[in-house]
């Protein structure tokens, strides 16, 4: 039989099994693959909340999906039209979400009654006679079988050969989209040459799921997606958790001062601890700490001894860091906090993606506590965000609270490698001169104090975490005095509007429907918008970065709109901020489902919002 080959624009893949399949491993190395291609890609890899649930029970079903296109894309997809199935509760969790007329690839040996009943199946799912797939294009593959075939004259324990599986299955997709194999095979080299036995077996697998394809017949097509048109440069794979810590070691570099990073273990902020942890060579001291609060004071000593201090972990984390973030607005030192916010009021749904703490870095403090608050709007954004970060905090002399998120932290895009060159310096405050040295007096622009390293003759202060004289620094409890300074903090963070961008609208300029966003939102407004404007109906759109302050001319771009609807996965947080701060009345699209916004509930969402603009 002759394989036809077919080339399309656009197209999402996504591979489910248990935790313990390699799903993730075998998403990475795709993506590589993809990323080498030349296409655009966007992955999200989605992990079980309940990681040790027992094996092939849906509370277990691990994810990677990525969409690859020779266009602009901005979103992981919201459907698969590729499914690539290890058990049947990874068909059960996934099924409702395929698009119809999608290829589902599922490795029929783990497809037994067993398995069926742990998966929720009353009856066997490839059972055609249940009509339960007929929507789809089936492709039964017995990839266990196979592998132990594939592997037969190998000097291996039988566990040990199963977990290759993964790597056939990387095979026969690689076959099915036109991919090379050598990315994947420099990999296991790297990863696996000091185990020659993993390598080989590995490597062999790879080949048979790829040469089975052609053997066995088993696709009648073969799918090609051109490269995309990106701007000429080098380009890596990169998520968000590595752009975090590649910025903050940028911002080292271009500050010149070292980073001290101290973490407690936590999902999903571990990963950057870990990270960081692996780059000692760049004067980066990784410190996990025994608890959360240990963390952020010692961030907070880093930062009064001079160097770079940085804490990060997720909500519940960031809950009990509160009383040491107060310390630091306080004694007004440049403290960085990341918060890398999860699904889940408690700790719940650790490993699921939410927009659920803005309302807690914003007002989640005893007092009057006013910080600077950023969030970053894709994985590659988290690197300009971290140096954002070092430059505001130690500029103006207060902490900064990024807001970031699980779905940001793990999942990956193209990134041009920037010009470090070109990204400019970051002025260090620090004080040497002792004539005239008061420890709170502030610069008249900024109002930011002198930063002082600790042990510099003549410039010995107070600190501590009470209230401080203005200008002396000396202790009161003088009440004109805590109001005068109360205030003065307050405005300082809302100095910080003079030093950064304005909003920048996209999309119609003479639209009457305005989208606000911000954070991870920002992938699903674009499509989207950019969707709904093709039609011919017009729509704009905002996602903000800097949350605390707002932008000069957020209120204006609000207020030249017949309408404004917002989106965020929450309850409506920032809904709520713009509808009591400006007085401006909106619509409000919330998701708490731990997972991104889709794309086409967001097409639905904008279309009636203009057919109701239309009645009025």
């Amino acid at each position: 039989m002759a394989v036809e080959n077919k080339e399309l624009e656009t197209i999402t893949v996504k591979f489910a099994g248990d935790s313990g399949d390699g799903i993730q491993l075998t998403g990475d190395q795709f993506g590589n693959t993809t990323a080498i291609a030349g296409n655009d890609f966007a992955t999200f890899p989605d992990f079980p909340s309940e990681i040790r649930a027992p094996l092939g029970t849906t509370y277990g079903v691990s994810s990677y999906q990525i969409q690859f296109a020779s266009k602009d894309i901005y979103t992981p997809g919201d459907s698969p039209d590729v499914l690539v199935c290890f058990n049947p509760a990874a068909l059960k969790v996934n099924l409702d979400a395929v698009n119809k007329g999608a290829i589902i690839v599922v490795n029929e040996d783990e497809f037994n009654d067993k398995n069926n009943k742990k998966a929720g199946f009353d009856a066997d799912p490839l059972d055609p006679t249940n009509k339960l797939l007929t929507d789809f294009t089936i492709h039964k593959i017995p990839i266990t079988k196979l592998t132990l075939e594939a592997l037969a004259d190998m000097d291996m324990g039988h566990q040990d050969k199963l977990r290759c599986k993964n790597f056939l299955a990387l095979g026969i997709v690689s076959w099915l989209f036109s991919r090379p194999l050598e990315p994947i095979e420099n990999f296991l080299k790297g990863k696996f040459g000091k185990k020659p036995m993993v390598l080989q077996a590995n490597t062999k697998v790879l080949h048979a799921g790829f040469n089975i394809c052609d053997t066995m017949e088993i696709f009648p097509v073969m799918y090609k997606i051109p490269p995309a048109k990106l701007e000429p440069g080098l380009y890596r794979n990169i998520n968000g958790a590595l752009a975090t810590a590649y910025g903050l070691l940028t911002a080292s570099e271009k500050i010149d001062l070292p980073i001290v990073y101290a973490g407690y273990p936590i999902t999903p902020a571990s990963e950057v601890l870990h990270l960081l942890a692996a780059l000692k060579q760049f004067d980066v001291s990784a410190v996990q700490t025994e608890d959360e609060i240990a963390a952020i004071t010692m961030a907070l000593g880093a930062a009064y001894g001079g160097s770079l201090g940085i804490t990060g972990s997720s909500g519940p984390g960031i809950a009990l860091k509160t009383e040491a973030l107060n310390l630091a607005v306080m004694t007004e030192l440049p403290l960085i906090v990341f918060d890398f916010m999860r699904s889940g009021i408690s700790t719940g749904m650790p490993t699921k993606t939410e927009q659920g703490d803005l309302l807690l870095a914003l007002f989640g403090r005893p007092s009057d506590s006013h910080v600077i608050v950023l969030a970053p709007s894709s994985a590659s954004d988290c690197f300009w965000i971290s140096i954002e970060a070092v430059r505001l905090a130690t500029k103006y002399m207060t902490p900064v609270v990024v807001l970031s998120e699980g779905f940001l932290v793990n999942s990956s895009e193209p990134w041009k490698l920037p010009d470090i060159k070109k990204i400019p310096k970051i002025k260090s405050p620090f004080r040497k001169k002792v004539e005239g040295f008061l420890p709170y007096k502030r610069n008249k622009e900024t109002l930011a104090r002198d930063w002082v390293k600790v042990g510099t003759e003549g410039l010995e202060h107070t600190i501590g975490g009470l209230e401080k004289t203005d200008e002396t620094g000396g202790i009161t409890q003088d009440p004109e005095n805590h109001d005068l300074m109360t205030r003065l903090r307050a405005e300082k963070v809302q100095k910080v509007i003079n030093d950064i961008p304005e909003i920048e609208v996209l999309g119609e300029k003479d639209a009457e429907l305005l989208v606000v966003g911000w954070g991870s939102s920002l992938g699903s407004m674009r499509a989207a918008v950019e969707a709904v404007n093709q039609t011919g109906k017009k729509v704009a759109m905002i996602n903000v970065r800097y949350l605390n302050p707002l932008p000069k001319n957020f209120a204006a771009v609000l207020r030249s709109y017949k309408k404004v609807a917002v989106v965020e996965l929450n309850l409506g947080q920032l809904n709520m901020i713009i509808r009591s701060k400006y007085l401006i009345d909106t619509s409000f699209l919330g998701r708490v489902t731990g997972q991104p916004v889709a794309v086409n509930e967001l097409i639905d969402f904008i279309t009636k919002e203009l057919e109701m603009l239309k009645q009025h």
